[in-house]
């Protein structure tokens, strides 16, 4: 009988110290508001930089220089591809692209 009183307070001390919620776990506001506001949702996580690099690639794309894009047009004609490489990117588009006039 006394191996049994000992046994009981000794599981009555262990499942104190294994549950015990100590204070430390009940400073963070999430014990009682688990969910964050939609505002700062976002502070603690910082956006992707792959992300920002495509969008910046995407600008650049808009706004080319006149002569990459007159050297991209160039590039995908052959025979203004097979003329740059003797003339020159600005000979070969003039020649080729030159006589074109949009309205």
């Amino acid at each position: 009988m006394r191996t049994l009183i000992v046994l009981t307070l000794l599981a009555v001390l262990v499942m104190a110290a294994t549950c015990y919620e100590s204070h430390e776990s009940m400073e963070s506001h999430e014990y009682l508001n688990p969910f964050l506001n939609r505002r700062r949702a976002n502070d603690f996580i910082q956006a992707d930089t792959r992300l920002r690099a495509i969008t910046h690639e995407r600008i650049r794309e808009r706004s080319k220089a006149p002569q990459e894009h007159q050297r991209e047009l160039c590039e995908d004609y052959y025979p203004c591809e097979m003329y740059a490489f003797r003339h020159g990117y600005a000979a070969a588009y003039k020649h080729y692209f030159g006589r074109r006039r949009t309205k």
